[in-house]
């Protein structure tokens, strides 16, 4: 059974919205394709929720924490309660996410893949690209950071292999095409030797 290492640190802040804080999650991926889930609810009006990641530049989290550089290229995704995708980001700090949105009242999703994993959409169910990478290297290891700001609660969620969905490559499509030749020859070389002259 695979093991999901996170550390969740929570602090809160004064703002319009007394009962806000921030939360900061850690963690490591165990597979190239991997989805991290994480769950929030926002119960003021209005909320000014910023999704910010440190796995690739590193940096002190909102946690206090310094988190070392050199993980891999992070996608952040937002989604609301019915699983609409409501955006998502990748580099904007270097190779790190950072989204922020004005979001009502409601339970979110946010979501952290590895580039160029990004979501599919329009639903959290429709699943993710995959990422197009081999293996973890000495470049970038497989090791995450996520700030949640200024929301009321969160809590890391499920963790899952994405779904890549499988289309023929051209190749395959090119080895069809050669094999319907062939047979088309065949039937035609067949057909002329069995005519009466």
């Amino acid at each position: 059974m695979k093991k999901i290492h996170a550390v969740v640190l929570a602090m809160g802040f004064v703002t319009g919205n007394a009962n806000a804080a921030n939360f900061s999650f850690t963690g490591n991926f165990e597979h190239n394709d991997e989805v991290q889930e994480f769950h929030f609810t926002v119960t003021a009006p209005v909320s000014d929720v910023t999704l910010r990641t440190w796995s690739s530049a590193g940096g002190i989290n909102a946690a206090g924490a310094t988190i070392d550089p050199n993980g891999f290229d992070p996608i952040v995704a937002l989604f609301g309660a019915s699983g609409n995708l409501i955006d998502q980001n990748d580099d904007t700090q270097g190779l790190d996410s950072f989204l922020m949105r004005n979001l009502p009242a409601g339970d979110y999703t946010a979501t952290i893949t590895q580039y160029s994993s990004f979501a599919i959409g329009p639903l959290l169910t429709d699943g993710f690209e995959g990422s197009n990478q081999t293996e973890f290297n000495f470049f970038r290891d497989s090791h995450w950071a996520l700030d949640i700001l200024n929301v009321n609660t969160a809590s890391l969620g499920a963790s899952y292999i994405s779904e890549v969905p499988s289309i023929p490559e051209l190749k395959s499509y090119a080895l069809l095409l050669a094999g319907l030749g062939l047979i088309t020859c065949v039937i035609r070389y067949s057909s002329r030797k069995q005519m009466p002259v």
